[in-house]
């Protein structure tokens, strides 16, 4: 278009004014600012001009996008949220939005996989997927209450009272369950949390669609870890009735192995699953941090260790340099219990220089694995934000875990995804 017949445009953004052609805006005509008679609503006759109460700093990106003919990109310093808002409300398409979330690494995942059988199906939704049905969210429930009925079972029967009530006196002080079995209540609850944990895991095994892939989920190995040490238990116990040293042991280690329990707990708790993807994802910085830590604890107690030989008082945790580890790792941690410390000017010295050591080795990973985890948070609440935009454009949520296409899923097992 000549641009003798065209028509300058003044935009008023929270104060901040920009011009340019109405060509330009027509480049996209079904956005808000290529639509005159949506734009319209925003004109201020008063001024000659359209003005938006909006981001200022995003607009820039936004008015880009009409002059390079859809290019779009995020200023560094606007946050991806922030300018997800100013996409949906200059309504740029849905189409734009999700390009945007993918260039951003919130790529759109693949629909899960699902069994082909109707009845395998309709199983792994209603434990695998709690959002499918009222029946799926009522099973997540009852088995978050089992979950915590069993780790406040765990913890319960350490106390002194019940210790010496339904072990001692069964001469169980590993943990076993000899004796009378069924005047144990922990051992009752213990036997019915075990029976439903075990047939979660079956029918899920049963109806998973990926038998392979389905162990090696991290969230199955310990579905399979919390059940374990039950049976081994038992079977430790049916061979050896009088628990010798050996298996005191091995069920001490058995019993212990049940506080891992409280893992399950991440199967129906986004928190958690964030943090271990946030940890998994930053093992290069966590293994960076251990690798400074061991250097920092070497050097600093062999220090320690030589600066108080002369006065050093026997049991003070200072005999020899691996018994000074314990002292450093403390000291640069920063907990500093006060059941070894330096006597001598120079070992407090090392001392003083231990503690700033540690405080600068532990700070320097730390802002690497914090944008980990805001990575990995946007990531798992990208599925609302994707439902909120694909409504405002009169689309079906764009997410393949959400609600409605978990339902469909599920009532169309011939279906192909």
């Amino acid at each position: 278009m000549s641009r003798q017949f065209d028509e300058r445009v003044r935009i008023n953004i929270s104060g901040l004014r920009f011009e340019t052609w109405r060509s330009t805006l027509h480049r996209f005509p079904n956005t808000l600012l290529g639509n005159k008679e949506q734009l319209a609503e925003y004109y201020d006759y008063s001024e000659n001009e359209y003005f938006l109460d909006r981001h200022r700093p995003s607009f820039d990106a936004i008015l880009h996008y009409y002059q390079s003919w859809g290019r779009l990109e995020r200023p560094v310093d606007v946050p991806v949220d922030i300018f997800s808002d100013e996409i949906k409300f200059f309504k740029l398409g849905l189409d734009v939005y999700l390009r945007f979330r993918k260039e951003e690494g919130y790529a759109r995942p693949k629909p899960p996989p699902m069994p082909r059988n109707r009845f395998q199906r309709q199983i792994w939704c209603l434990f695998e997927y709690p959002e499918t049905s009222v029946y799926a969210r009522m099973m997540a429930v009852f088995s978050i209450t089992i979950i915590l009925t069993s780790i406040i079972s765990f913890c319960m029967e350490t106390l002194p009272h019940y210790r010496e009530k339904y072990e001692l006196s069964n001469g169980t002080e590993g943990g076993g369950f000899s004796g009378k079995m069924t005047d144990n209540p922990f051992f009752i609850i213990e036997t019915l949390c075990i029976i439903w944990f075990t047939i979660e895991l079956t029918s899920r095994f049963i109806a998973a669609p990926l038998k392979v892939a389905f162990w090696k989920d991290a969230l199955n190995i310990i579905d399979l870890v919390a059940i374990l040490p039950y049976f081994i238990t038992l079977i430790v116990d049916a061979v050896n009735p009088g628990a010798n040293g050996l298996s005191l042991a091995i069920l001490r280690v058995l019993r212990l192995i049940r506080v891992f329990r409280i893992f399950k707990l991440s199967r129906h708790s986004q928190g958690l699953q964030v943090l271990g993807q946030t940890f998994r994802g930053s093992l290069k910085e966590l293994g960076m941090l251990a690798f400074f830590l061991i250097i920092g604890v070497i050097l600093f107690a062999s220090a320690a260790y030589f600066a108080e030989m002369e006065g050093h008082v026997p049991g003070e945790g200072y005999e020899s340099i691996p018994s000074s580890f314990w002292w450093a790792i403390i000291t640069m941690t920063t907990v500093g219990y006060g059941d070894v410390s330096p006597s001598t000017s120079y070992g407090k010295l090392i001392g003083s220089l231990c503690g700033v050591a540690g405080v600068l080795t532990i700070a320097l990973p730390v802002p690497v694995i914090v944008s980990n985890f805001n990575y990995y948070y946007h990531r798992e609440t990208d599925s609302t934000i994707n439902e909120e935009i694909g409504s405002e454009y009169g689309h079906a949520k764009t997410q393949p875990h959400d609600d409605i296409e978990l339902r469909e899923i599920a009532a169309n097992p011939n279906k192909s995804y």
